[in-house]
């Protein structure tokens, strides 16, 4: 307390109790004021450096929390503690987050980009250490790898030679917590959780002083659904336009999704999205007899047969004759190496985990489901469907360790506390409010709308899909589909480019996509910030 603090509340505690003398004037003092929040904001601030993209780059990291409310929080309403008013919210979060500054830079030239994961309910663990910060964990390309010590190493490819970076954990992951009445019904759900974010990033840019800066979201896997729901907020309900969203491993239509299809019979989509990987997969493993020496050609041709044939026959259903029945499973059988008669039985429908179980003979290895081009041992043969990923086994021991030190001993920050890099939440409400309608539906969540409003609200915004070939979490065609129908004019289409990786759905794992996926997202931003005239839309 300074000591003006301190004569001040001697000066209080000389009054009667309840009055206060300022001046002339007599002031009532309540009780008691607001109550006490449940969770408070710190910070830990270090310097360090970077050598990214050829460039040496000084930085300011801060390891921090900033605290966020739920929609209808009001914070010029001061309850008193004994009359709480149960129309207002009490549940709060404290996101954390890392943010890296580059030295000397002019906050409305230098942009800002603010980067997650997904889940719901991982942290930003995954990009942080294997993306984009400064330092990054080494694994193995396709293969389980010893265990720890584990190395970190200057990441060449972090962005920060584009872009300050902020990596932002969801509430309830990483260091964030929720806390007070409702707290997970306040945060879990599609709109509960942009909110959160949307809250985060205004605050963010008030406190660093960021509010010219060109600005940009990365989101990846559940956080490309996030960025579609939260660019929109920020723009309509925020008036804060973006220049751009980088997605990475797109899923914005869960009824799309190749995970389980089989519970919504009537809906054939996800298998014709997920055949090109299925392709790519089998060509990788080269389970297509004589391998077609291009996999971009051989993509190709399956991209043309799942949109037609294959699609027209599952359109059919019941009314599929044998004889068509018989042609379309032996060319499916000749891109994705599974046997005819096995893709018979299945009803020429096959979902990921079954492709995945299946694709390396099934009773003794699985393929990975986040990186196809992974296996495993299989645990349990008489299964159907593959029942853990083996890319995920062969790599988060390095990330999450490899983040425990480096965050304790590089920024000093979270001594004592508890790094939750995933966590289960069984009760995420999946009902979404799209734009333009006056309650949440109930339906598969679609989050379209929302990017599609977010691009006729701003014209000028760019989208960048980002998608590996050997990933069956989000297939890259059902990516590929979900942008060509957006609700939107035609015109806008040219706002979104794509980009394609042989890597699964962390592109980065691989090396030689995380450099490709670097210099793409680098090129993006600076075609994209506004400080330099002359800049032309993006191409496909």
């Amino acid at each position: 307390m300074t000591k003006a603090g301190l004569l001040l509340t001697t000066a209080l505690l000389a009054l009667p109790a309840g009055l206060a003398r300022a001046d002339d004037a007599t002031i009532k003092i309540s009780k008691s004021s607001k109550p006490a929040p449940h969770l408070t904001a710190d910070e830990a601030t270090s310097d360090g450096s970077v050598t990214a993209g050829g460039q040496h780059i000084d930085y300011t990291a801060t390891a921090g929390t900033l605290v966020v409310h739920p929609k209808g929080w009001d914070d010029a309403v001061k309850p008193d503690a004994d009359k709480p008013d149960d129309s207002t919210p009490s549940a709060e979060a404290s996101m954390f987050y890392v943010a890296y500054i580059q030295k000397n830079a002019k906050p409305e030239t230098r942009p800002i980009t603010f980067l997650f994961n997904g889940g719901p309910g991982s942290a930003s663990v995954w990009l942080h250490m294997g993306a984009f910060g400064p330092r990054r964990v080494v694994t193995l390309d396709h293969e389980h790898g010893p265990a720890a010590p584990y190395r970190l190493v200057n990441n060449d490819e972090s962005l920060l030679d584009a872009s300050d970076l902020v990596f932002v954990d969801a509430p309830g992951t990483g260091f964030s917590r929720i806390a007070g009445k409702d707290k997970e019904k306040s945060f879990y759900g599609i709109d509960q959780d942009a909110h959160a974010f949307a809250s985060f990033i205004s605050s963010f840019l008030s406190k660093y002083g960021r509010w010219n800066s060109p600005k940009y979201l990365f989101g990846e896997s559940y956080g490309t659904t996030r960025s579609a729901v939260l660019v929109n907020e920020l723009e309509q309900a925020d008036s804060i336009d973006f220049n751009g969203v980088m997605l990475l491993s797109q899923i914005l239509v869960f009824d799309a999704s190749v995970d389980g299809p089989s519970a919504n019979p009537g809906i054939d989509l996800p298998y014709v999205a997920g055949l090109p990987t299925y392709a790519a997969t089998a060509w990788y493993h080269h389970k297509l007899g004589p391998n077609p020496p291009d996999l971009n050609t051989l993509l190709g041709t399956v991209e043309t047969f799942a949109l037609g044939e294959y699609s027209a026959a599952l359109q059919q259903g019941a009314l599929l004759d044998d004889d068509q029945r018989d042609r379309i499973a032996a060319k499916m059988s000749s891109y994705t190496g599974l046997p005819v008669e096995y893709l018979k039985k299945a009803n020429l429908r096959v979902d990921g985990g079954m492709f995945e179980k299946t694709l390396l003979g099934g009773s003794d290895t699985t393929t990975g489901r986040f990186d196809t081009r992974f296996s495993g041992p299989t645990m349990d043969p008489l299964s159907k469907e593959a029942e853990y990923d083996p890319q995920s086994a062969a790599i988060s021991s390095a990330y999450v360790s490899g983040f425990n030190d480096y965050v304790r001993r590089q920024l000093g920050y979270g001594m004592g506390k508890t790094y939750l890099p995933d966590i289960e939440i069984d009760n995420w409400d999946m009902k979404h409010q799209q734009p333009g309608n006056s309650q949440p539906s109930t339906q598969s969540a679609n989050v379209l709308p929302d990017l599609a409003a977010a691009m006729t609200y701003n014209p000028n915004l760019k989208v960048q899909l980002n998608q590996g070939f050997y990933d069956l979490a989000t297939p890259y065609f059902e990516g590929e589909y979900e942008m060509r129908h957006l609700p939107m004019a035609k015109s806008l289409q040219a706002n979104i480019e794509f980009r394609h990786y042989q890597s699964g759905h962390m592109v980065y794992a691989n090396q030689d996509s995380l450099k490709q996926l670097h210099d793409n997202a680098a090129d993006f931003i600076r075609r994209t910030d506004g400080t330099r005239p002359g800049d032309a839309a993006p191409a496909k």
